[in-house]
């Protein structure tokens, strides 16, 4: 399985569970492996570190997100398709050493594929200006 494959399963785990605001993360996400029949392991050790780190990291995260908002605006605006590729992509910039490029790239496939119309300029606005931050 190829990673954009493996990401697009990621981000949507990530906004099934933005939406549910679910506490039984370890059972959402072997729910979701079954479901989806994702069997390869490098796939749901990648898909777990994800979800569990974005979970880890969620106040650092949602600050990050918040920080780089127009000033009127704040987090519970962003659609959850949109905070969702927001979360994922921080994720994998701060924490798992993405390359930038590769990070938003794939966000904005993702957005152009799932989001509105204003998705992808929004998300890589949003993710520019994280970038230059950290």
């Amino acid at each position: 399985m190829k990673r954009s494959a493996i990401r697009e399963l990621t981000f949507r785990l990530v906004y099934s569970l933005e939406i549910q605001k679910t506490e039984e993360l370890e059972e959402q996400i072997e729910l979701y492996l079954e479901c989806n029949e994702v069997n390869e392991e490098e796939a749901k050790e990648y898909i777990k570190d994800a979800i569990k780190g974005i979970d880890e990291h969620k106040e650092e995260i949602e600050s990050l997100i918040e920080k780089n908002l127009k000033a009127d605006w704040k987090i519970e605006r962003i659609s959850k398709i949109d905070l969702s590729l927001l979360k994922l992509a921080i994720y994998e910039i701060k924490y798992k050493e993405i390359p930038y490029k590769v990070a938003i790239n794939e966000s904005l496939e993702l957005a152009k594929k799932y989001g509105e119309e204003t998705s992808k300029n929004f998300i890589n606005g949003i993710l520019a200006s994280i970038v230059k931050e950290i």
